[in-house]
């Protein structure tokens, strides 16, 4: 069997009708190279799309197309395509004919391409999408995820066919068991051997077998190997070891197959009193649902991107992710693996009730079980899915016989994957929706008899989820939708974490979603509750749609009374991310990642001097307007707020030396020190004290003096794939390194040798400008420019920005390694290259 890339050599246009193309419509497209996202290109306007849901993009139908040759030795043989995910209602045509159909956009599916090939001659592949009305955030368009050419002989191993589990794990040794499922489509019956090798995470063969398998013609048959590991190196959040699984089936002469399926070896145990264990050690979820997009690239899942997110998303803190709300990629889950972040797997945010016009809703109940199984296919043998979730917020959870759906999900999953845990992501509100006013008016009712404790006794945290969550209403209506799951997984309703510990002693707790500001409160019900395994904040990083849910909006600027949910164009992003679209982690990660007891050097973050004393709203998924600098572009004397994170027991500040107070931070006082200050050029320090002994300092300067372009390849050796991307930070600092964030600047990027400028922007949330010009301007003094390799050679990328020194970065893109894939190139091993700063 041999899997080519099938990305390179595509066209995209606008979809026509056949009488458009009669007039010439349509006959033309551009050059693209998959994962590709036709809808980013797009103008966004104020009336177009569904407005501030899909970031003020129009929706659009697009079709793909690509010719590829089919050589005359390829009558013998089997040829399918693998579109990893195709945004959305794709369908396929073979030379004009109709060969396939997907609704579903996040879906892995297979088009069989034999019966419409022409051989020994060129053949065209066309795939139209469309996307209009269909999501509540920005989905992108297309062939967005990659697509891959399977070329089998007649008798093969399936798709997703080697499925290894790892069923006995003890210190001395781990049993492997590897099912491979093979399919002979010879007119002849064939007897055939599966030979399978086990090799360690130094890709030494540590076990093997092999066994014989005879097959009729047509048949499928599964065979199964039990192999033994001695002294096993398990895989975890901090050692993510990988085995891999070499498989070769052949015949007497031949080898019909080939290849390596990776996994991990680890144990998973639940209960209420150890709560999740992995290994045997209760772990706890440090937890960050992410959308799929991938900022400035749109939906376009390129491997390096999404590598890039799990990695930085595990430096901030994280070991979890959910993947909000629909499959996650294959190429993330393969860099989840590499990095030790897991993961819930989601199937979809709607089942039968819509959320938006044209949304999936309309095909989830035809096409449900095959979504279903191919999530479990493509998860199966990825030690970092720990966990399925069926579902969102979806209000069949509180009808009795809507929620029959859920049991269908939970139990379709089961029959395919019964290694792991299933869950759904409840919210209270939306499951008793019906019944929200009645629960508000007992709520105020209590509350008026002097029960400070809120609805049913349970915590009155003061937000409107929480008190209808823990509403009596909500425990009946919800109790048959939580039955039916390994784990309660509750939306906003961290009020219910120790009143079901009472109510409901077996139930298992995770929150699936949760208000970003509530961290310390919920991670120390996290802490202090067995039975509750893990938060997960709403978000962890930044994306485009549901545009402005997390800002703050100043009233006087046009946000008069309390603001909408979402704001108004040109708003892009959510800004409700720890990490924005670039990458660029913003204070409230410093928070958390203090909050998780993972930092214990104070954090400090400055409240913009212009908005000091604006009347402001700030909604539940909002944190402070705050910048990590002190080069405002602000008088002295000018009055402005500085937080300072710390898990202390108190902070001092000292500004140019001298002391501005102190003030309680740690645990009991939310991990923050607040400070009203005048700002004054200079610096500004936060030391931290534990028992009257200092802890730790960290210190903020004024940029000062002559200012430079700073540019520097994350990586300055990249595979020679288009599956790889420089990534390259730009900011203007002054020659100490302090940034100038106070000032923005136009830059603009241009790139030499093979490789092209695939985005250059900033994480600015409320913005114009687009990706793909070569030009943007920076926010908060900081930019991103993503440059793709088309080829091996060496890359010269040169930043400019009026009034600066322009820097060149070189970067060399190297052939990649075949056997171990196109991502092996290491960062540490090959530093960056700058030139000119």
């Amino acid at each position: 069997m041999t899997t080519p890339s099938f990305t390179d050599g595509w066209t995209v246009g606008p979809k026509t009708t056949i009488y458009a193309a009669l007039q010439g419509a349509g006959r033309t497209g551009t050059p693209v190279t998959l994962p590709h996202d036709a809808l980013l290109a797009s103008e966004r306007s104020a009336d177009r799309g569904e407005g501030a849901h899909s970031a003020f993009f129009p929706g659009g139908a697009f079709s793909y197309s690509k010719t590829f040759d089919v050589p005359d030795e390829y009558r013998g043989k089997r040829l399918t395509l693998e579109f990893q995910g195709a945004y959305r209602d794709a369908v396929v045509f073979i030379n004009d004919v109709f060969a396939a159909q997907r609704p579903n956009g996040y879906s892995t599916f297979y088009v069989r391409l034999d019966p419409f090939l022409t051989y020994g001659a060129p053949n065209t592949v066309t795939v139209d999408v469309r996307a209009s009305d269909d999501s509540r955030w920005y989905t992108g368009a297309g062939l967005y995820r990659d697509v891959r050419l399977h070329i089998d002989e007649l008798a093969h191993v399936v798709p997703n066919g080697v499925r290894i589990t790892t069923p006995d794990v003890d210190p001395e040794r781990a049993v492997v068991e590897i099912a491979t499922s093979v399919r002979n489509e010879n007119l002849e019956t064939e007897t055939l051997t599966v030979e399978t090798e086990l090799r360690g995470p130094d890709h030494q063969a540590v076990a093997s077998d092999s066994a014989p398998v005879t097959l009729r013609s047509g048949e499928t048959v599964t065979v199964r190997q039990r192999l033994y590991v001695d002294d096993p190196e398990l895989w975890s959040t901090d050692s993510p070891r990988l085995y891999e699984v070499r498989t070769r089936l052949t015949d007497v002469v031949d080898v019909l197959a080939d290849q390596v399926t990776a996994f991990g070896i680890r144990t998973l145990q639940l209960d209420p009193r150890h709560g999740l264990r992995i290994n045997g050690q209760t772990v706890k979820l440090r937890g960050a649902c992410i959308h799929h997009d991938n900022g400035l690239l749109g939906a376009a899942a390129i491997a390096r991107a999404e590598e890039r997110r799990v990695r930085i998303l595990k430096e901030a803190g994280f070991n979890a992710i959910r993947s909000a709300h629909n499959p996650v990629s294959q190429a993330m889950l393969e860099a989840c693996d590499r990095h030790g972040l897991l993961v819930m797997d989601e199937v979809s945010d709607v089942w039968t009730v819509s959320k938006s016009t044209n949304d999936y809703s309309l095909a989830f109940p035809e096409w449900w079980e095959r979504d279903v199984q191919a999530m479990v296919e493509k998860d199966f043998n990825h030690p970092s899915v720990i966990m399925y979730s069926i579902g969102n917020e979806n209000p069949e959870t509180g009808n009795g016989l809507a929620a029959q759906w859920g049991r269908r999900l939970v139990d379709k999953i089961r029959s395919l994957d019964p290694s792991r845990y299933v869950t759904n992501g409840v919210n209270g509100l939306v499951a008793a929706i019906s019944e929200v006013d009645e629960i508000m008016q007992q709520n105020a009712a209590a509350a008026a008899a002097g029960d400070d404790q809120g609805v049913n006794g349970a915590m009155n945290t003061g937000d409107f989820m929480n008190q209808v969550s823990a509403s009596a209403q909500v425990t009946e209506r919800t109790a048959e939708a939580f039955s039916m799951l390994d784990i309660a997984g509750m939306n906003y309703g961290d009020a219910r974490y120790e009143l079901d510990k009472t109510l409901f002693p077996n139930r298992i707790i995770v929150g699936t979603e949760t208000f970003p500001s509530h961290i310390d409160v919920n991670w120390r019900l996290v802490e202090d509750n067995p039975h509750v395994i893990g938060d997960f904040t709403w978000t962890g990083w930044d994306y485009l749609g549901e545009a402005g849910a997390g800002r703050i909006a100043y009233l006087e600027d046009g946000d008069g009374g309390a603001p909408s949910f979402e704001g108004g164009f040109p708003w892009l992003t959510a800004w409700n991310g720890d990490i924005d679209i670039t990458g660029h982690r913003r204070p409230i990660s410093y928070y958390r990642e203090t909050v998780f007891g993972r930092r214990h050097v104070p954090y400090i973050a400055v409240q913009r001097p212009e908005t000091y004393g604006k009347p402001a709203f700030a909604g539940q998924w909002s944190w402070s307007d705050t910048v990590s600098g002190w080069s405002w572009k602000a008088d002295p004397g000018t009055v402005t707020t500085v937080e300072v994170y710390s898990d202390a027991d108190e902070v001092e500040l000292v500004i140019n030396g001298r002391s501005a107070g102190t003030r309680p931070a740690g645990r009991e006082r939310a991990f923050k020190a607040v400070f009203t200050v005048e700002f004054e050029p200079g610096e500004v320090e936060a030391v931290s004290y534990i028992g009257g002994r200092e802890q730790a300092r960290a210190i903020l300067r004024s940029a000062s003096g002559p200012l430079h372009l700073d540019a520097a390849a994350e990586r300055a050796v990249i595979a020679a794939t288009t599956a790889d991307l420089a990534y390259i930070p730009i900011a203007v600092r002054d020659v100490a390194g302090n940034l100038a964030h106070a000032q923005d600047w136009p830059i603009t990027a241009s790139v030499e040798g093979p490789a092209v400028l695939q985005a250059l922007g900033s994480g600015r949330p409320e913005q114009l400008e687009r990706f793909d010009t070569g030009e943007h301007t920076s926010f908060d003094g900081q930019a991103l420019a993503i440059v793709r390799p088309t080829g091996a050679g060496e890359i010269t990328v040169r930043i400019q920005a009026e009034g600066l020194k322009p820097v060149t970065v070189v970067v060399l893109a190297e052939a990649a390694d075949s056997d171990h894939g196109p991502l092996q190139v290491e960062d540490a091993t090959h530093p960056a290259v700058r030139v000119g700063a």
